[in-house]
C-alpha cells in the first residue's frame, strides 16, 4: 500500500509539471464551458435586415417601427431599389431583405389585404426559415393591433422567396461548412508529425547535417500533403454533387484555386505545431482538439456569428475555416467570382505567411 501511494504521488508531480496537460486537463473544459454558454443558442438575433419602403405611408412606417423595437433585426434603410437589395446579398452585408410595394396602406385600408416581399439568403436555409417566420410574427401581431376583432378585415401576405436556394435544400450549407471541417483537421494534423516525428525517431541529426536549407525542408514535408488534401477535396466535391446534389454555380477552377491557398494555410499551421511540440501525441492533440472546436464554433456553418458577443466574433477573425467558408459559400452556391472573394483571399494569405514564418523561426531554432 505504502508503495502504490508513492507511486501515485509521483504521478501528480509529473501531472503538475507539465503545463501542457494542465492546460488540457483544465482549460479546454472551462474553455468550452464559456464558448457553449455564451455562442451557441438556436435563436437568431441582431440580422442585419434591408428595407426598402416604397409606400412611406403610416401603415409600412409603423411596422418598420414594430420591427425596430425586436431584438432580432438590425433595420437597415439604405437601399433604394432592388439592384441595391441584390448587391448587399452578394456582398453578405445583408441576410434578408423586407420590401413594401407602392400603395401598401391604400390597399390595406380599401382592399383589406396588402402584400410585402421577403428575400431571404437560402444559402443558409434554417437561418432563413428562422428570419421569416420572426417577420411573419411580426406582420401578424401588427394585424392584430389594428383589427383587434376576430376576424381580420385588413390582411398582410407575405410573398416569400430564398435567394441562391429556392427548394431550401439544408445541404447547400452543411457541405461548405463540411469542408472546411475536414481540411482543416486532416491538412493540420498530418503536418503537425511532420517534424517532432524526426525528433522521436532520433533522425534529427541527419536533418543537422543535411545540405537542404531549413525552408526546403519544411517545403519538401509539406508538398506530399499538399498532393493528398487535394485528392481529398476532389472527392468531397464528387460527393456533394453526384450523392448529395448539390449544383457548383460557380468556377470550378476558382474553387480549386481557393482551397488549394486554404490547404496551404493549414499545413503551415501543422508545421508550425509540430515545430512548438515535442512529442507526435501532443501535436495530434493540439492539431484535433485546437483546431476542431474554433472551426465548428467560429466557422459560421452552424451557429450564426451574430449570436455570439463581439469578443467571440472577433476572435472568428483569427480562425482560417471562417474565411474559407464564406468563400466557398460564395463560389459554389451563390456564383461569385473573384472580385467578390478577394478580401477573403487575402487574409487567408496572410494567415499562410505568419503561420510558415513562425514554423520556419522555430525549425531553425530546432535545428540550432
Amino acid at each position: 500500500m505504502k508503495q502504490l501511494l508513492v507511486f501515485i504521488r509521483k504521478e501528480f508531480f509529473h501531472v503538475f509539471r507539465d503545463k501542457r496537460t494542465l492546460l488540457i486537463m483544465f482549460g479546454l473544459p472551462v474553455v468550452q464551458i464559456v464558448l457553449f454558454g455564451f455562442a451557441l443558442t438556436s435563436e437568431v438575433k441582431n440580422i442585419t435586415l434591408t428595407v426598402i419602403d416604397q409606400a412611406r405611408d403610416v401603415n409600412s412606417t409603423q411596422v418598420i417601427n414594430k420591427i425596430k423595437s425586436s431584438s432580432y433585426f438590425i433595420v437597415d434603410e439604405s437601399a433604394v431599389n432592388y439592384d441595391a437589395v441584390t448587391t448587399a446579398f452578394k456582398k453578405g452585408t445583408a441576410k434578408c431583405a423586407l420590401i413594401f410595394p407602392a400603395g401598401f396602406g391604400n390597399d390595406l385600408q380599401h382592399a383589406g389585404q396588402a402584400q410585402v416581399q421577403i428575400l431571404t439568403d437560402g444559402s443558409d436555409p434554417n437561418m432563413a426559415k428562422t428570419v421569416v417566420n420572426y417577420l411573419t410574427a411580426i406582420l401578424t401581431a401588427y394585424q392584430q393591433e389594428i383589427s383587434p376583432g376576430t376576424q381580420l378585415p385588413y390582411r398582410i401576405i407575405p410573398e416569400q422567396r430564398m435567394l441562391y436556394n429556392e427548394e431550401g435544400n439544408g445541404s447547400l450549407n452543411f457541405i461548405p461548412g463540411v469542408m472546411a471541417l475536414v481540411l482543416m483537421l486532416v491538412c493540420t494534423a498530418l503536418t503537425s508529425v511532420a517534424v517532432v516525428r524526426e525528433k522521436e525517431l532520433g533522425t534529427m541529426e541527419i536533418l543537422l547535417v543535411s545540405p537542404f536549407k531549413p525552408l526546403l525542408v519544411l517545403l519538401a514535408k509539406a508538398v506530399p500533403y499538399l498532393v493528398l488534401s487535394l485528392a481529398n477535396f476532389t472527392l468531397i466535391l464528387l460527393l456533394a454533387v453526384f450523392v448529395l446534389h448539390v449544383d457548383v454555380k460557380g468556377s470550378v477552377l476558382l474553387l480549386f484555386l481557393v482551397s488549394t491557398l486554404f490547404i496551404i494555410a493549414c499545413l503551415s499551421i501543422g508545421l508550425m505545431i509540430s515545430n512548438a511540440t515535442n512529442s507526435q501525441q501532443t501535436a495530434l492533440l493540439l492539431s484535433m482538439m485546437g483546431m476542431m472546436i474554433p472551426t465548428l464554433i467560429f466557422t459560421g456553418f452552424m451557429f450564426p456569428l451574430e449570436n455570439m458577443p463581439w469578443i467571440f466574433q472577433w476572435i472568428s477573425y483569427v480562425v482560417p475555416s471562417r474565411w474559407y467558408f464564406l468563400i466557398i459559400k460564395a463560389v459554389m452556391l451563390k456564383g461569385l467570382g473573384f472580385s467578390y472573394i478577394w478580401k477573403e483571399m487575402v487574409v487567408l494569405l496572410g494567415m499562410t505567411v505568419v503561420a510558415l514564418s513562425v514554423a520556419l523561426k522555430n525549425f531553425k531554432i530546432r535545428l540550432s
